[in-house]
This record gives structure tokens, C-alpha cells and sequence, in this order.
């Protein structure tokens, strides 16, 4: 049951260029022939698995703060700035890295490329803005915390990934929180954002022939990113290993009840593996075709929704599973869910089944490719983390998966014994 090579081109997209500056940061562009617009994309190794136990929350507060202003830029400038280029902006922080994109015209690019360097490199992190800009992150905290779906998949990364980082709220503690300084943000800066574990990502208008393309080099070669000094080294990240067992919690406002499972896969830098996981969740539970929302909801009526997400991560990739119900309902839930995995194990996949499952990876993979900044984060987050392959390779390794490669490699990892599994259900 193979993919139709036809499925593992990218029309349009080239390799990409690659060159390091003296101090060792990346560059990684492509030119997108069609592409209206040039997207800036930073990528820094600097996410909240990179925190020491007393800087909880720093990674996400700091890419508050960078936009507080620079050493030569005033709070608000940048954006200011930025929009009058005809641009936007925008920011994220997540379990492993950090990054900081914009949108902007091709003749702006060079312009807007200078400031988002000194924005990122060079924050201001000044006393006043610190203590105002800690209240909003305290208030965002205080809203996910309120949020009684929340509360139940925090509760769940906490009991299954215990004292690892992907099992902390990115968000942070709140009395670490309260305790953080602008000298103490000042040094996590310092420590995390090194020329070896940065790389600047640009894709869009990039023509090598246009003056804008030329002009985006020059700056960069000049920028606060080339001044940047290298770091002594990173200490190995660890493993993520998720505990199995059984739990439950009464939340307060939780209007229907829940189960969620939670396992642990393969790391991102197992791209087989990875594509194997993203082919077997979506056979599972990806449309109403598919074996779990059939089963549960169409057949059985059981549950007002069941999902089944695969989180890629560089410690080890998760799978969340959420299915929604009575709190009456949830063993026989749980009965039918595992009933499911066993005859996906004792019963060859339907050559339909499959199909459905390699063209629904496949299509999600190259759609998200569509843009100049989906093209942009890819490339980005491969040259961050050493993933050494191509765009295509993902499609490409599509084609080495069949259905029993998929029964005797990955279902095992679903097993429901490996799971940590977690029943919400209204106070």
C-alpha cells in the first residue's frame, strides 16, 4: 500500500541557501518565486526546558519583555515601526525554543530584519516596564488557571511527565514568578541567546537579484546577531518518560467530563518514527472516518468530541488523547478506546483506511508549507536542532510506512498500559 511518489514533491520550493556568519549563527534562506512578501522568522534554543529550577516562567516572561524597547528602541517603537513598514509581528514560546517573525514588503524587508535583531538581542528589560509587564504575565497565568480545560491538561503533563519540563506550565510559578528580576532576565538572556544556538530564518520575495535581498545581507552582517558571542556548550537535554497510571480530579466549572491519556514517542529528531506516530494518530482519530471518532461517537454515542494529538518535541514527542462525556460514561469509554487498539492490532488495515491516513499526513504536511512563514518555521526549527533533512523528506519518508510496518512499530507505543491517564470530571 505505498504513496504515490507524486505526493512527495514540493512544487516550488528549492533548497535552500545556508551560510554561518564568523561567530558561528545561522542563516537559512529561500527564495518563494511568488511569494508577495519576505518573512523574517528568529529561532532561539531558549524555551522553558532550558530554565534552572529557580527561573520558572523566564522564557515565556523574557519574549514579553523584548518587546518593552531596546537599547535604541523605545517601548511600542518597534511595532510602531514595524506597521508602518506595512508589516506585523508576533512572538512564541513553547517547551524547546522561542521564536520572533515578522511579515513585511520585500522593500522593507532590510529595514525591519534590523530592528527585529536589536529588538531581540538587545533588550532594554528596564525596572518599571519589568514590575508592569510581571503583572500582565501573572494575569495570563491567572486566566489559564481558570480555565477549567486547563487545569485538567496541566494536571495530566504534571502527573505523567513529573519534574520534567514538559510536565511545568510554560507559563511558570507564580511565586518564582513574583521573585524573577530584570538582572536575573538579563542573565537567562545572556546564558540562552549565544550565536551556536540561534538561526535566522527568511523565505519570501528573496530573489538574489533584487537590491532588498542584497540589502538584508549587508544588515545582517552588521547586526547585534553577528555580534553575538557563542555559548560553552549545552548540556544534554532530558529525556521526557511518561509515567503510566491512573488518576482522577474534580474541577470546579468543568462542564462535561474527561478522560485524557497521555504517552510518550519518539523525539523530534526521529523522523521516522515521527511521521509513523503522525500516520497512526491521524488513522485513529482524524475525521469522522476514523477509527475512534467512529466508534465513540458515531457508533457508540458515547462522547461529545475525542481527539488524539501528537506534540513533536526535542526530549520526546507526546500523544494527548481527550475524549469528552459523562462522567457516568467514562469506563465504558475508556473500554471502547481500548477495544479499538486491540482489533487496529489483530486486524489488517483496509487499504481505504490507509490511503485516508497517508494523503490526510501528507496534505497537512505540504499545507502547512503554503505560506512563506510555515516555510520559514520549518527551516528554521531543522537548522536549530540539527534535523539534517530536507522539506521533502517527510514526504518522502511517507513512502517507506505501510500498514503493518505502522501495527508492528507504533501501536505498541499506545499500548494503554504505557499511558498516564487522568479523569476530569465536574466538582
Amino acid at each position: 500500500m505505498p504513496l504515490a511518489p507524486s505526493t512527495a514533491r514540493l512544487p516550488g520550493l528549492q533548497t535552500p541557501d545556508l551560510y554561518h556568519l564568523a561567530n558561528g549563527a545561522q542563516v537559512v534562506s529561500l527564495n518563494l518565486a511568488d511569494a508577495p512578501l519576505v518573512c523574517v522568522d528568529f529561532w532561539c534554543r531558549a524555551g522553558s526546558v532550558l530554565e534552572t529550577a529557580s527561573e520558572s516562567g523566564m522564557a515565556h516572561f523574557l519574549e514579553h519583555m523584548v518587546f518593552k524597547g531596546s537599547r535604541r528602541l523605545e517601548p511600542g517603537e518597534f511595532d510602531a515601526r514595524i506597521e508602518a513598514l506595512g508589516g506585523s509581528s508576533n512572538a512564541a514560546t513553547g517547551f524547546d525554543d522561542v521564536h520572533y517573525h515578522l511579515l513585511i514588503p520585500p522593500e522593507a524587508a532590510a529595514e525591519a530584519t534590523k530592528l527585529l535583531l536589536e529588538l531581540v538581542l538587545e533588550p532594554r528589560l528596564e525596572a518599571a516596564a519589568f514590575a508592569m509587564e510581571r503583572q500582565v504575565v501573572l494575569e495570563e497565568l491567572a486566566q489559564s488557571e481558570d480555565q477549567p480545560e486547563e487545569v485538567a491538561l496541566q494536571r495530566l503533563l504534571q502527573v505523567g511527565c513529573g519534574d520534567h519540563a514538559y510536565g511545568q506550565a510554560i507559563l511558570g510559578r507564580r511565586d518564582q514568578l513574583l521573585a524573577h528580576t530584570p538582572e536575573a532576565m538579563a542573565a537567562f538572556h545572556q546564558r540562552l541567546y549565544r550565536s551556536d544556538r540561534c538561526v535566522l530564518s527568511l523565505t519570501g520575495a528573496l530573489d538574489p537579484s533584487m537590491p532588498h535581498t542584497r540589502a538584508i545581507q549587508t544588515v545582517i552582517a552588521s547586526s547585534p546577531l553577528a555580534r553575538l558571542q557563542a555559548s560553552a556548550g549545552d548540556q544534554p537535554l532530558a529525556a521526557v518518560a511518561v509515567r503510566p497510571g491512573e488518576h482522577r480530579i474534580a474541577i470546579p466549572r468543568l462542564e462535561s467530563a474527561r478522560l485524557l491519556m497521555l504517552w510518550a514517542l519518539p523525539p523530534a529528531q526521529d523522523l521516522h518514527a515521527v511521521m509513523g506516530a503522525d500516520l497512526l494518530t491521524s488513522l485513529l482519530a482524524e475525521g469522522r472516518r476514523s477509527r475512534l471518532v467512529d466508534r465513540l461517537r458515531e457508533e457508540l454515542r458515547l462522547v461529545e468530541s475525542v481527539d488524539l494529538d501528537l506534540h513533536v518535541l526535542e526530549c520526546g514527542s507526546l500523544a494527548l488523547l481527550e475524549a469528552i462525556g459523562s462522567a457516568e460514561d467514562l469506563p465504558a469509554i475508556r473500554q471502547a478506546i481500548e477495544a479499538v487498539l486491540r482489533e487496529l492490532a489483530d486486524q489488517p488495515i483496509p487499504t481505504a483506511d490507509w490511503q485516508r491516513a497517508l494523503s490526510l499526513v501528507a496534505n497537512g504536511y505540504r499545507f502547512g508549507l503554503e505560506s512563506a512563514g510555515g516555510v520559514a518555521a520549518a527551516l528554521g526549527t531543522n537548522q536549530l536542532w540539527n534535523h539534517p533533512h530536507s522539506l521533502e523528506a517527510p514526504l518522502q519518508d511517507l513512502e517507506h510506512w505501510d500498514g503493518m510496518a505502522l501495527q508492528r512499530q507504533c501501536l505498541p507505543l499506545l499500548a494503554p498500559e504505557r499511558a498516564c491517564l487522568l479523569e476530569a470530571v465536574p466538582a
